[in-house]
């Protein structure tokens, strides 16, 4: 029994035709029109990574992650860019394809990307800035980034398209992660492929600007309050020091007057001796 499309490509020609003749019982036009339909229908690879662009030591929470994924198509007329078989269609259909990278136990996803196949000279374009910038990023030289580059080049032209996305790395954990190439011309062609991401506890984390400006503010808020302490020393000198002033100033007095005392006790008793005399 032939349950999907994917499997009238795998058979051999002969075998496709005589399972069409004699079990479906198609006339010779009719299995000529079917094999020609599915040497046009694309089959689909996926090859992702996801990697934290010079850094080292694993993905940690809140690093930015990139993903790299090359979507490569065949086909068994050997093109490339082709329309799909729509012959009811009223209008222009081009084919078109999403990549999505999605958790499929949380229902989220995290990237979404359109792919086109039809357009050479733009994805040349794109992979080769994105792959010399991706290189220069990870301090590789002009020659592995010319190497990289020429590789990307060739690939494109062999039918594969560069997607790449960013995303931001969630809490610490294992997520187990699927990317969808989804075709919206042809039944049967999407292609899932599984990647397991793995987020390590971040280990270093920079300063805050936020608490960089509070303990600043702590560290005014201390120099205000040793100023108040001074200027509390000073009055608590100062108030030590009027007493001790009046004191002085009291002392003094009271010797003035015993001075003023004595002297006129001298002049008394010299008085006395005159006028004894």
């Amino acid at each position: 029994k032939i349950r999907s499309f994917q499997e009238l490509q795998d058979m051999s020609p002969q075998e496709c035709a005589e399972l069409l003749t004699q079990t479906a019982g198609f006339s010779d036009e009719e299995t000529q029109d079917v094999q020609a339909v599915l040497n046009m229908m694309p089959s689909l690879t996926i090859d992702i990574t996801c990697v934290t662009e010079g850094e080292e030591g694993g993905i940690q929470e809140g690093d930015i992650v990139t993903m790299h994924a090359w979507i490569s198509l065949k086909r068994g007329n050997g093109l490339t860019a082709a329309l799909p078989h729509c012959p009811y269609f009223p209008f222009h259909k081009d084919e078109n394809y999403w990549l999505f990278l999605a958790d499929s136990g949380s229902n989220d996803l995290w990237i979404s990307q359109k792919v086109s196949f039809m357009d050479e000279t733009t994805a040349i374009a794109t992979a080769s800035s994105a792959i010399e910038e991706s290189k220069e990023g990870a301090g590789a030289n002009r020659r592995e980034i010319r190497l990289a580059v020429r590789e990307a080049v060739e690939k494109v032209k062999s039918g594969s398209r560069f997607v790449m996305g960013q995303f931001q790395a969630p809490a610490e954990g294992t997520y187990n992660l699927t990317a969808y190439c989804i075709c919206d011309s042809w039944i049967g062609c999407d292609k899932k492929t599984n990647i397991k991401l793995k987020v390590l506890k971040r280990k270093h984390s920079g300063p805050k600007v936020g608490a960089v400006v509070e303990e600043g503010a702590a560290v005014e808020d201390g120099a205000e309050e040793e100023e108040v302490v001074d200027e509390g020393y000073d009055d608590y000198e100062s108030e030590y020091s009027d007493d001790d002033g009046e004191e002085q100033s009291r002392k003094g007095n009271d010797k003035l007057q015993n001075g003023d005392a004595q002297g006129n006790s001298g002049s008394s008793s010299e008085g006395s001796v005159t006028d004894e005399e």
